[in-house]
């Protein structure tokens, strides 16, 4: 199959431009499934809960959901997307996932990453993993890549292929994710985002692109650069992911000890009480 990735650089607030930009740039492009940036129609920098209110959408009846639906229904292709999410009175950090069927389900962040824990809500779906037919994808947000029980327990659910709307701001995820891809064995898809944004008077926050897609031995297939949008597909075949061995006498889950870490888990729970 082919995965692609989509590198944006959003206006702030501009839910319409930003929207009909990725459409364009869509429409021209070739793959099975495509993973965008989160917060790819609004933008990052929120200075308040009510703006971030005022910006989400419900999913899957808000307008990105929408279209979204109707580029994957017209190109047959599977989307991945992160944007604000409203609901009951909540508001999360969320991506979406649609198809040519319409929509599939959602995620919402685990791990909410400095001020996104003033304005969001957390998570509350936990990982989840998405049957697409001949391939299954778990998500995951940003920071959740700073947690490796987010990418093993995505693995463990049965993942083929990660897929990991961000909007980057500290160094070092490209390089973590070669490891998340290499531990678990799975292929991975960090859609990022480029540029800068300064509101109400905050610190400029610099994204860092590069937005990268592995393979499921951790290998670099594709990466873009830090400093300019663009989209890159590649070839893969998922089922290789599926095949978790080392070498002739190691596998990755097989050779877990779950009892040690339970054991582990337990003795850490003491002590951070």
């Amino acid at each position: 199959m082919k995965i692609g990735i989509y590198q944006n650089h959003p206006e702030f607030g501009q839910v319409e431009k930003n929207l009909q930009q990725a459409l364009m740039d869509l429409d021209n492009v070739d793959a099975d499934l495509m993973v965008l940036p989160e917060f790819f129609n609004t933008g990052y920098q929120f200075i308040s809960r009510q703006e971030a209110a005022g910006l989400a959408e419900g999913i899957p009846s808000g307008k990105t959901c929408k279209a979204l639906m109707d580029l994957a229904r017209s190109k047959e292709m599977f989307l991945v997307f992160g944007l604000a999410e409203r609901e009951k009175g909540k508001i999360y950090n969320s991506a979406a996932v649609i198809g040519p069927e319409g929509f599939i389900g959602r995620y919402r962040k685990s791990h909410l990453f400095a001020e996104e824990k003033y304005f969001f809500d957390p998570g509350d779906t936990g990982f989840r993993v998405f049957d697409l037919g001949d391939v299954r994808i778990g998500i995951m947000i940003c920071f959740d890549w700073w947690f490796p029980e987010s990418a093993r327990s995505l693995a463990l659910l049965g993942a083929d292929i990660i897929c990991h709307p961000a909007n980057l701001v500290l160094p070092g995820c490209q390089k973590a994710m070669v490891t998340r891809s290499l531990e678990n064995g799975v292929f991975s898809a960090t859609a990022n985002r480029i540029g800068t944004e300064s509101r109400g008077g905050k610190r400029a926050l610099l994204f860092t692109g590069k937005s990268q897609i592995l393979d499921n031995r951790g290998e670099v297939l594709t990466r873009l650069k830090g400093d300019r949008p663009g989209i890159s597909v590649v070839d893969i075949n998922p089922k290789d992911s599926r095949d978790k061995s080392i070498t002739n006498q190691n596998d990755r889950f097989k050779d877990r000890r779950p009892e040690l870490y339970r054991e582990l888990f337990k003795k850490s729970k003491k002590f951070l009480i």
